[in-house]
């Protein structure tokens, strides 16, 4: 799959795992994939970043993306399904932090890999990547873009999708913006 990749999509997987890095986390998620994104200038998805109004958004979106790791990685739909059983995820955890401190939620340490210096891809990022690669063919481009990831992360269903969302970044919007298009939801 990689193959069909474009310079600067490799630079952004490159840039997921050096954000991973930084963070010390021990595997590349779909937001370190999007925040290597954020870093690009002068590529399809930078443009597109700079018309959607996010491109001097990026403190709100990463704040967007901590508060999410503080509620234990839980997405939008999550949160609803858990206040329909009458549970209310900002209670809990403010008892947990009040309890053990700030982030609480985000995970205890490191967990052990399964190799020394190894950082995998997550399976919700895997999976951004290989809808990347089913937009472009869908779209019948030959190579797989930047831009593709854009569309597949606003359409993979999770924390990054709904920040995004929440900051006007939607499938349709990319889709008009980048192509000129309109569809309202890739499949």
């Amino acid at each position: 799959m990689f193959e069909r990749f474009t310079k600067d999509a490799r630079d952004v997987v490159t840039g997921a795992v050096e954000h991973s890095e930084r963070k010390g986390a021990d595997s590349i998620t779909e937001e370190h994939v999007l925040l290597a994104m954020l870093d690009q200038t002068g590529t399809r998805v930078s443009f597109a970043f700079a018309a959607l109004g996010v491109a001097d958004r990026r403190e709100s979106l990463e704040t967007a993306l901590d508060d999410a790791r503080r509620r234990g990685g839980l997405s939008r739909a999550d949160e609803q399904a858990l206040a329909g059983l009458g549970i209310d995820v900002t209670e809990i955890v403010s008892r947990v932090e009040d309890a053990h401190g700030r982030g609480a939620l985000q995970g205890a340490g490191r967990p052990r890999r399964w190799w020394p210096g190894h950082r995998g891809f997550t399976p919700t990022a895997k999976n951004v990547l290989e809808k990347s690669l089913r937009i472009a063919v869908g779209r019948g481009d030959r190579l797989v873009g930047v831009e593709h990831f854009l569309l597949a992360l606003t359409a993979c269903p999770g924390v990054v999708a709904d920040v995004l969302e929440e900051h006007g970044v939607t499938y349709g919007a990319v889709e008009r913006v980048v192509f000129g298009g309109g569809e309202e939801r890739a499949g």
